[in-house]
């Protein structure tokens, strides 16, 4: 069975080209992968994206009105077992071999396009990814131009219906077969298909409607960004050609690193250095975080390793509500030299806790030592 394209993007079959991308732009808005990262929804997404390939090219839709699924099996197959010309008419049929390239849209095409999407980069700390930040960013793209405002003709000049196609952006040849006359169609090459030509042209923009422009855009980047997220600008992107509707312009975040801090999605994580003796008798100081200060109290006889966890202390969620938890790893520093007093007190600690020779400390459960004991033991 071919599938419904117009039920895919919720729209009639007799939908205009522009309700049709309406249509997808809004569905995209909700089901793309940065706004919405449900499973079911990125595989509606690529659902919608394959109806808008296929509803907004003329041929590949002209396949599906006919009954036929372009993105199928054999093109424009119907349906194995079925008639391959599906629900065509004659006159359809005729049309099709006959009379203009297989199915391609007739007429001419318009010179007004819409426009593509573009990308920049953005550097920000991770200060300003936790607390979201405004930016003024400079952009290269394609805007409408000055002079001809998308016309694309000199002022006082207008476009002409092409002599060559007479404005109907193709030109025609007949060909005898054992089928009789064959007629093909291709695009007009002296109007390129559009069915007029600009005699004239705008010198700033060369009859492209556009010109290339920097310009400073402000964007708003929301609390909770991380590496790799995009920011969307509806309508910031690209201008058309002809003076098309621009496309979206697409913030990409690049996240430096922290000197402190170190991410894992919405959690933080950092290291403190705490002095053997510090660690041995316990202590307390001010760990200043990415918002605020807390205290930290470190517990007497904390061993290097000991992980303490700071609640609702780590990166806000960009989806949700709350924050990620702040984890503080906690190394504990022996000192590399002690001489003199230092090393006499040392000694006389050593000697009061019976620590003065090392010994070698078997694995609680499982050790290859308590396996040979158990099997001496055993016999």
């Amino acid at each position: 069975m071919a599938r419904d394209y117009y039920g895919l993007l919720g729209v009639r079959k007799d939908a205009s080209a522009d309700e049709i991308k309406r249509a997808y732009r809004k569905l995209a808005r909700e089901l793309h992968p940065d706004v919405n990262p449900d499973p079911e929804a990125q595989q509606r997404f690529k659902e919608v994206s394959s109806a808008y390939e296929v509803l907004s090219d003329p041929a590949k839709r002209q396949v599906v009105d006919l009954g036929g699924d372009p993105l199928g099996s054999g093109g424009n197959s119907s349906g194995q077992g079925q008639d391959p010309f599906g629900n065509m008419g004659f006159g359809d049929i005729m049309d099709a071999f006959f009379g203009g390239g297989g199915g391609r849209q007739r007429g001419p095409r318009s010179r007004v396009r819409q426009g593509d999407d573009a990308l920049i980069p953005i550097e920000l700390t991770l200060e300003e990814c936790a607390t979201g930040v405004a930016k003024d960013l400079a952009v290269e793209t394609a805007t409408i131009c000055s002079m001809c405002q998308g016309a694309g003709t000199a002022e006082g000049t207008t476009v002409q219906v092409c002599d060559t196609c007479k404005g109907a952006g193709e030109i025609q040849q007949i060909q005898r077969s054992l089928l009789g006359q064959v007629v093909t169609a291709r695009p007009c090459p002296v109007c390129k298909g559009f069915g007029e030509v600009i005699p004239d042209p705008c010198r700033q923009c060369n009859g492209d409607g556009r010109v290339r422009t920097r310009r400073s855009v402000r964007v708003n980047i929301p609390a909770g960004v991380g590496e790799g997220i995009r920011v969307r600008m509806s309508g910031q992107g690209e201008v058309g050609p002809g003076g098309g509707a621009p496309g979206d312009l697409y913030v990409e975040v690049r996240e430096k690193p922290h000197d402190m801090f170190t991410r894992d999605g919405v959690d933080l994580h950092c290291t403190v250095h705490v002095p053997m003796t510090a660690a041995a008798l316990g202590t307390s100081m001010t760990l200043t975080t990415l918002l605020d200060t807390e205290e930290l109290d470190i517990k007497a006889g904390t061993q290097s390793g000991t992980v303490l966890t700071i609640r609702s202390k780590g990166m806000p969620r960009l989806r949700g509500t709350g924050s990620g938890n702040l984890f503080v790893h906690i190394e504990v520093i022996t000192p590399t030299k002690v001489e003199g007093r230092q090393a006499e007190l040392l000694r006389e600690l050593a000697s009061l806790r019976g620590e003065e020779q090392a010994e070698l400390a078997e694995r609680s459960q499982g050790s290859i030592f308590s396996r040979i004991r158990d099997s001496l033991v055993g016999r």
